[in-house]
């Protein structure tokens, strides 16, 4: 795995960005100790830039879709306006179970709608216009996931994609792993789509801003 930002760079960036909340610091404690894809977590400074965005965005609906342990949904929904909902998609059962019982302690946890199961049958049936939408799942489904909810999403209303930069195996002049060739391909696929405007921001693994025209 490639070091893509500085690991100096990353400490200092923590040490002058604002600090978690206890439960999200208690989210980030929790997947570190136990679970064994702790580096798929956002981490301090995402979780902080994706509250930041939020609270800017002031959203009324936000889709995310993969939960994972529930890190980054209770960061962006910080941002929610009054009577705002946070809905987010999550496969993997005993992921979800450990999100849920970590949203149920939340301020906002009756704005955040935890749904469990294939994300590409899901939201179609959720009738919303979406102000952000979250893509951090299977990165072979990115290309998918961003051509379903495009057309779901209000104009001027922002996608963020995580790992667009994949762990550095995106930048290889040979891109050989079945997820570095699809996040490679979505990246393409974004850029060569004439109904948005996007920034790659080498925040963590990568993050590409993308705004609805």
């Amino acid at each position: 795995m490639m070091e893509i930002v500085s690991s100096l760079a990353e400490a200092y960036a923590k040490e002058y960005t604002s600090p978690e909340d206890d439960l999200i610091a208690e989210v980030a404690a929790y997947t570190m100790q136990t679970h064994s894809n702790a580096h798929m977590l956002s981490g301090h400074v995402q979780g902080r830039f994706l509250s930041l965005l939020s609270k800017l965005l002031k959203p009324k609906c936000i889709l995310e879709i993969g939960t994972y342990t529930g890190y980054s949904a209770l960061c962006l929904a910080q941002g929610l306006e009054e009577g705002g909902e946070l809905h987010t998609l999550e496969l993997r059962e005993e992921d979800a179970n450990i999100a849920k019982g970590f949203f149920e302690r939340s301020l906002a946890k009756d704005k955040i709608k935890l749904h469990l199961g294939d994300a590409k049958t899901i939201i179609p049936t959720l009738d919303q216009t979406w102000d952000i939408v979250f893509i951090d799942a299977d990165k072979t489904g990115y290309v998918e996931y961003f051509d379903l909810v495009v057309p779901l999403v209000k104009q001027n209303g922002l996608i963020i994609a995580d790992n667009v930069l994949f762990h550095g195996e995106v930048l290889l002049e040979t891109i050989s792993g079945k997820n570095a060739k699809a996040i490679d391909t979505f990246n393409a696929h974004v850029k060569n789509d004439d109904r948005v405007e996007q920034v790659l921001a080498t925040v963590r693994d990568g993050l590409m801003l993308i705004r609805k025209k």
